[in-house]
């Protein structure tokens, strides 16, 4: 659901909230963001469903704008942690993978990929054992100084993201 802020006082309204779907219960026409947190460039929200799903949604009314699957594997609690970087963002997926992306309401741009990390930490198939087991990069990277940091449960790296230390 999307709350606005009264911005002199506490408190707030709801502006939208996600029905879920009849065939997935547990997921929305919206968005249904397990682990990572969506973000909001103006008017319009991007984050990843619990299916891996990427979406953009229309922030005031909730109204989905587009999908797509080639950011992350489509699988179930399937993430991806963004930052803003001017009209980019740098993306790291749970499949280890740095990206360069672009969101917009008209869609998802990716610009340039790269692995960052092997994924280390097992899904085990969820709680229940019913999803996929996959190798996953769930711990959160960090963005400081033109640099990323992250790690796996074996190492932790810092990267440079600028371009001209790699020419």
């Amino acid at each position: 659901m999307m709350f606005a802020l009264n911005s002199d006082r506490p408190a707030a309204r709801m502006l939208w909230r996600g029905q879920a779907r009849t065939e997935f219960p547990d997921e929305t026409d919206t968005l249904h963001a397990i682990i990572s947190t969506p973000i909001v460039v103006g008017d319009h929200l991007y984050g990843v469903g619990s299916y891996g799903e990427l979406r953009g949604l229309d922030a005031t009314s909730g109204e989905r704008l587009w999908q797509s699957d080639r950011m992350n594997a489509q699988d179930r609690w399937a993430t991806a942690y963004f930052v803003r970087n001017g009209d980019r963002h740098f993306v790291v997926n749970d499949s280890g993978d740095l990206i360069i992306a672009r969101f917009s309401p008209a869609g998802y741009v990716e610009i340039d990929r790269t692995p960052l990390l092997t994924p280390t930490t097992r899904t085990r198939g969820g709680a229940t054992g019913r999803w996929n087991d996959r190798a996953v990069l769930w711990a959160h990277p960090a963005f400081a100084n033109g640099h990323v940091v992250a790690r796996n449960d074996a190492e932790v790296v810092r990267l440079s993201l600028a371009a001209e230390d790699y020419e």
